[in-house]
């Protein structure tokens, strides 16, 4: 949700730069994502002055340029060279100055170089409109008639509007924040400075010669339904106060009273809809539902088929508006329009949300209703818009309100007690401190005892419900930073529930692969089809298609973590982090036979650099052997010791490795296909490994296991082998480890040689066997005798050559 801070300070005294309004924010809930500026002109005109164009000639090298003399202010005569047909001496003009960069109408923002063209210095620009962002005008030169001195800043003359643009990350419970007095009332909270409501002391109706009757057949659907019309108004353009409001927050003006809807909309937080008063037939508005398959044109054009769920706002003989979400084409406000009927009503948020889902539909309205508005809001949000209609379109208020609200919504009470408070919070705060915040949040106390409490909440705040929100807000605006930490960890909570086994195993391998240097990153369940699609990718199951899928790149349900991972990385790469180690825990999701079902995975990636460049040593790239290593660190943390490996072929990857346990897949581990990393832009070898977070957690051993640290010494031995090159270090393990078992406790690879010394079609492993007996000292005939049973085995079973120094 996107919030003006120029517009914020209509509503409470706010001197705190957006810097600290963004960290006062932060701090109650309403987390500020970005501060961005904000400006009518793009650049805001900066490095932009007014210029005199001296003397015009042509350019000796060139028929359609000048060469110019300019006055820019600088105390310096400016030499440029103009292609515009319209400059000529003795003109006042804006000048681009070397460095400034410019922001055109249209295409991507480029910066002023003094500059040689066609043999003759360029110290600068003479600017069009559509060069410096003000239209699309490309004819010429702006010529001005001004008596500004030369070098006199271009935003003076044109007063580009600037502001800072919030960004927050409304989290759906905060429906009474979604408005700039809703944001406005947490910096009371905080601050304890008042909200100034904009005043509604001008309304009143000053005919009734244009009443509209109102019905509501679903009241449980259309819990208040306010109106009232204004008539002789004009539609235009809005006055540049209002657009420039609109503007700032991201919304596009479309005239001047549908302006002025979203206007008090993203003030106050309650949803408005302007009718065309005389498309109302009968004038009477009717709130219901219609019959299944029911056609509907909305706004956009588009024919839609209402379902029976789908609350509606008709006259007598037809549809008007799908209630609180979009309104129809037959009755909206065009150039046209002279009498407007405002509606303003609390719709269930169940009803908005069906179908919002069902149509695809996402607008600013349905945003706030899908959440909850405040039923007391209504009639206070059509008098301020009416009172601005008639300031700004002209026109007369034409009847009275009329306000159908068959069932009242009651002020929520809960009782809070003082131990529960400050066992949660963590600290004891002060009873008149906790008077003050909620009295501060529009929170009353109505009755108070040596030990509770009871409070009223409002019921604009939809959030709280309980003892629990009560003490939540209480702790927010107190501040979370104000809570000491305690030399110890606890936490504390009002009911009880069962211990959650799988997070905790999830929070063990997350901080293992963390203290290896990976991070954490968590992506969208849904991804594009395309991708398996053009590289022609088979799974076990069918993939889940959404049917009221937003776009094609959210197309289906991921069957597999790797896609939305390489976007990830891709993301980083393109950013110049070009060394990753990245993990996510995540769900897979497939269809069997016409049934859905879900599995959850754990995806690594590694790409880039194992050890960066130094003075001991130079950069190493990461290979397969680097991933591995952390799964088998995974797969040891998660108690699986004997793992099982084959080589698998899957169009995922250059070569890939299969590993399971007792015949249980455990996942695979394999270099990503170089076809799907050209795809997403990465040209750096990517590593992804994939397990099955379930089958870990079922082998997971929550036991510690003890065992006496050995009294004998072990014993190295190395072995040097000549293979067929197509033969596996796993197939050497399992031939190794089944002639002897029980004294080998590591076999390791330190080298693999192919070259000139080697026959052609052969390979040599480098092997180091760390032998020991548990329950005495190992001779060295006993050491002898198993190497050379291992020895002998390699020959038999794997056709190897032995070296021998």
């Amino acid at each position: 949700m996107t919030i003006s801070y120029n517009w914020l300070r209509e509503y409470i005294h706010l001197p705190e730069s957006p810097e600290e309004t963004g960290r006062l924010l932060t701090g109650t809930g309403l987390e500020v994502e970005s501060i961005e500026t904000f400006s009518t002109i793009k650049g805001n005109l900066e490095g932009l002055v007014i210029g005199e164009v001296l003397t015009c000639v042509k350019h000796p090298n060139a028929d359609k340029l000048s060469l110019t003399t300019v006055d820019a202010g600088t105390g310096k005569t400016l030499h440029i060279v103009c292609g515009a047909p319209n400059v000529a001496a003795g003109q006042k003009v804006i000048i681009a100055l070397p460095g400034t960069t410019l922001y055109p109408y249209k295409g991507e923002p480029f910066t002023i170089k003094t500059t040689k063209i066609r043999g003759e210095v360029s110290e600068g620009m003479i600017c069009a409109e559509d060069e410096i962002g003000l239209s699309d005008n490309h004819n010429g030169i702006i010529v001005l008639t001004t008596n500004l001195p030369n070098g006199t800043p271009a935003a003076e003359l044109y007063k580009p509007y600037s502001d800072y643009r919030i960004e927050i990350g409304l989290t759906p419970n905060r429906a009474d924040a979604a408005s700039h007095i809703g944001v406005a009332r947490d910096l009371k909270a905080v601050l304890n400075r008042e909200v100034k409501w904009p005043s509604v002391e001008k309304f009143s109706a000053d005919d009734r010669s244009l009443p509209i009757r109102i019905t509501i057949e679903n009241p449980q659907a259309c819990i208040r339904y306010s109106g009232v019309t204004i008539s002789g108004v004009t539609v235009g353009e809005s006055p540049a106060w209002l657009k420039n409001r609109l503007l700032s927050i991201g919304l596009t003006p479309i005239n001047n009273i549908v302006d002025i809807t979203n206007f008090v909309l993203h003030e106050c937080g309650q949803p408005l809809h302007a009718f065309d008063a005389d498309a109302i037939d009968g004038k009477h508005i009717i709130v219901k539902t219609l019959k299944e398959g029911t056609p509907f044109v909305t706004l956009d054009g588009k024919e839609r088929l209402l379902t029976a769920n789908d609350l509606m706002i008709c006259d007598e003989t037809k549809g008007l508006c799908i209630a609180g979400v979009f309104g129809g084409k037959q009755s909206g406000i065009t150039g046209k329009t002279t009498n407007v009927f405002l509606e303003s009503a609390t719709f269930l948020s169940d009803y908005v949300r069906k179908t919002v889902l069902h149509h695809g539909l996402k607008t600013d309205a349905a945003f706030r209703f899908e959440r909850g508005t405040d039923p007391n809001l209504t009639v206070y949000a059509l008098q301020r818009a009416a009172v601005l209609i008639k300031e700004i379109a002209g026109g007369k208020i034409s009847s009275d309100i009329t306000d159908i609200y068959p069932h009242p919504v009651k002020n929520r009470t809960i009782m809070v007690k003082d131990r529960n408070v400050n066992r949660l919070i963590g600290k004891t705060i002060p009873r008149e401190e906790v008077f003050s915040i909620l009295k501060r949040l529009d929170i009353d106390i109505i009755e108070s005892a040596s030990e509770s409490y009871t409070v009223s909440v409002p019921p604009y705040r939809v959030d709280v419900t309980q003892e629990a929100d009560i003490v939540e807000e209480i702790l927010r605006i107190h501040g979370f930073d104000n809570i000491e930490l305690k030399s110890y960890t606890s936490s504390d909570y009002l009911s009880e529930f069962p211990e959650k086994s799988p997070d905790k195993f999830r929070r063990a391998l997350g901080e293992m692969l963390a203290g290896s240097g990976f991070y954490e990153i968590w992506t969208n369940s849904l991804t594009r089809k395309a991708y398996q699609e053009k590289h022609q990718l088979k799974f076990d199951s069918e993939p889940v298609e959404i049917l009221n899928k937003l776009s094609e790149e959210q197309g289906i349900l991921r069957q597999t973590l790797l896609f939305t991972g390489l976007e990830v990385c891709a993301y980083n790469i393109n950013r110049k982090q070009k060394n990753l180690k990245l993990f996510e825990f995540g769900k897979v999701y497939g269809k069997k036979d016409d049934a859905c079902h879900e599995e959850e995975r754990l995806a690594l990636f590694v790409t880039g650099l194992a050890e960066a460049e130094n003075w001991q040593r130079p950069p190493r790239e990461v290979t397969w052997h680097d991933l591995a290593q952390h799964v088998y660190d995974v797969l040891e943390k998660s108690g699986i010791t004997s793992i099982q490996q084959n080589e698998i072929r899957d169009k995922r990857f250059e070569y890939a490795s299969g590993l399971s346990t007792n015949h249980s897949r455990i996942g695979l581990v394999g270099k990503v296909s170089s076809a799907l990393l050209k795809d997403l832009g990465i040209k750096q070898p990517v590593f992804f490994a994939e397990l099955d977070c379930a089958l870990l957690f079922r082998q997971a051993n929550p036991m510690f296991v003890f065992r006496e640290v050995p009294r004998y010494p072990e014993v190295r031995r190395d072995l040097s082998l000549v293979l067929d090159k197509q033969v596996k270090f796993e197939a050497i393990r399992k031939v190794i480890l089944a002639t002897e078992s029980r004294l080998i406790k590591e076999l390791l690879v330190f080298d693999v040689y192919e070259g000139e010394k080697i026959p052609e079609g052969k390979k040599a492993y480098a092997l180091g066997l760390i032998l020991l007996d548990e329950s005495k000292t190992l001779t060295d005939e006993e050491i002898d005798q198993t190497m050379q049973r291992l020895m002998h085995a390699c020959e038999q079973q794997l056709g190897a050559v032995i070296r021998k120094q």
